[in-house]
């Protein structure tokens, strides 16, 4: 089994003399100095925006970020020092209320970060039809070294702050989860947020990715992982796709490398082995694991949890250096951790035939360009990971409704269902047992219903992207970029500008 990772780590013997010729001309120097994540959107976005007719101002205003926060306040730490902690939130666009974006805890945050992954969610939420303008937000902090009452007085004193400056509020700014975050810090969110708006009957929906019982809604959690298994499933049925690729239709016997085994990933992971995909290496930041035969992804979940790393995982082989697993060869690549992890450095080691983009902006358009040029297809972020602020959208509706999808409607759907089902089995003269009649007549949850909304939304979406992508003659990320461009002129165009 070493020998053959080996076989497939060793590009010499898959790339031709081009490729070659290629990697001897990458320096550290050219990898230090590719754009940083912001400047990175805005050549994708340019590349975009030359394909309308929109004139430069109009273009300009859609680019840049409408307005952004910077905050810093105190915190005692374990030892009983005072920590000075840096906070952010950046709105994007206005064009559409509220703002809608994550809150991710990091060290690495910082403003031209949060400003990036705002301007992607403006285009994000553009092409699925969720009408929200962009935002993120950010606290500079790694939160394993905080314990959990440190992490609810960041959080809410974060909070506190957001809401004296109007930068929250269930027609303002809604947040969501990201790297670092999860259903917990977004609990304390929604109880800071009522705290501070006691007279504000839609409080609940200030921030989503709640916990059920603080109103969050069913399939949120795995709701990004979900769908990513949604649209490479769409793109696996695309005719150009699979003649570009060679691979067969369908989901079943391809194997797929998965980078980061976060909420993303393992769901991800999770949904492709469910329908018959082969994960055959999973990485993190502090090692990778491969096995060709594919991995069995709940038994790494389960070891991962308990030793914290993927290393000596039975039945597989080791990867010290994670970043080599971006480099095997396999059908499906989902690069599902940090920007820019596909760069001049080793895009031209990359052997995967699609590469389906989890994360926020895991390549850099100098490796966008090299690999299109190669023949690889690229399913681009701001399509293929909108499941989860789908779902949160559908989780701000509920909040804004007051009731739980299925609540009103299930119990009619099942008696309808049982009267044209009596009806059925009383012409044919025959009766179906127990179990085969409750799963017909089955009312939907509200599971069904997210899954069911996720699924047309991501179905429509990528169809979009492949239309606009064969009328243009472009790529998908291009095409994608380009419908969410078209999508905000018709708001702007509609809506007049006032003051100008």
């Amino acid at each position: 089994m070493n020998r053959l990772v080996s076989r497939c780590l060793n590009n010499s013997r898959n790339v031709n003399q081009a490729v070659r010729q290629y990697s001897t001309q990458v320096s550290q120097h050219d990898i230090d100095n590719e754009p940083r994540f912001l400047e990175c959107f805005k050549t994708f976005f340019d590349k975009a925006a030359g394909l309308t007719n929109l004139k430069p101002g109009v273009i300009n205003n859609m680019k840049e970020c409408n307005v952004a926060l910077r905050v810093e306040f105190p915190i005692k730490n374990e030892h009983g020092d005072v920590d000075i902690i840096a906070g952010y939130r950046a709105q994007h666009s206005h064009h559409r209320l509220p703002c809608k974006g994550g809150i991710r805890y990091s060290e690495e945050v910082d403003l031209q970060e949060v400003m990036a992954l705002a301007s992607l969610m403006t285009y994000k939420c553009a092409v699925v039809d969720v009408p929200f303008g962009g935002a993120k937000g950010g606290v500079r902090i790694d939160p394993k070294k905080y314990t959990v009452a440190q992490r609810e007085k960041i959080t809410r004193a974060y909070t506190l702050l957001l809401c004296q400056k109007n930068f929250i509020g269930p027609g303002v700014d809604v947040p969501a989860p990201d790297m670092g975050t999860g259903e917990q810090e977004m609990a304390w969110i929604r109880d800071t947020y009522q705290a501070f708006n006691t007279n504000d009957v839609d409080s609940m929906a200030c921030v989503t990715g709640k916990p059920i019982s603080s109103g969050g809604i069913r399939g949120r959690t795995e709701a990004t992982g979900l769908g990513v298994f949604y649209g490479i499933r769409e793109f696996l049925s695309y005719e150009e796709v699979l003649q570009k690729t060679g691979l067969t239709p369908g989901i079943k016997g391809k194997k797929i490398v998965i980078q980061g085994f976060g909420n993303v990933g393992y769901w991800a992971a999770k949904f492709f082995e469910q329908a018959g995909a082969k994960i055959i290496a999973v990485a993190e930041h502090n090692g990778a694991v491969y096995n060709p035969e594919g991995l069995n992804v709940d038994a790494l979940n389960k070891y991962k949890l308990q030793h914290g790393t993927f290393i000596d995982f039975p039945g597989a082989t080791n990867m010290p250096d994670a970043h080599k697993a971006l480099e095997i060869a396999c059908d499906i690549l989902i690069p599902a951790a940090l920007e820019k992890q596909i760069h001049v450095g080793n895009c031209h080691n990359i052997q995967a035939k699609i590469i389906g983009e989890a994360a926020n902006g895991p390549m850099t358009p100098n490796a966008d360009e090299y690999l299109l040029k190669r023949g690889h297809v690229i399913i681009p972020d701001l399509l293929l990971n909108a499941g989860g602020v789908t779902v949160s959208y559908f989780e701000w509706l509920k909040n804004l409704s007051h009731v739980r999808f299925g609540r009103l409607n299930k119990k009619w759907e099942e008696s309808s269902k049982k009267m044209l089902l009596d009806f059925v089995e009383s012409t044919v003269n025959k009766k179906l047992g127990d179990a085969e009649r409750n799963l017909i007549i089955h009312g939907a949850d509200e599971i069904d219903i997210v899954r069911s909304g996720l699924d047309d939304t991501m179905t429509n979406a990528c169809a979009e992207t492949r239309k606009t992508a064969i009328e243009k003659n472009t790529d998908f990320r291009t095409a994608a970029l380009y419908n969410a461009i078209m999508k905000i002129k018709a708001v702007y165009e509609s809506s007049g500008n006032l003051f100008s």
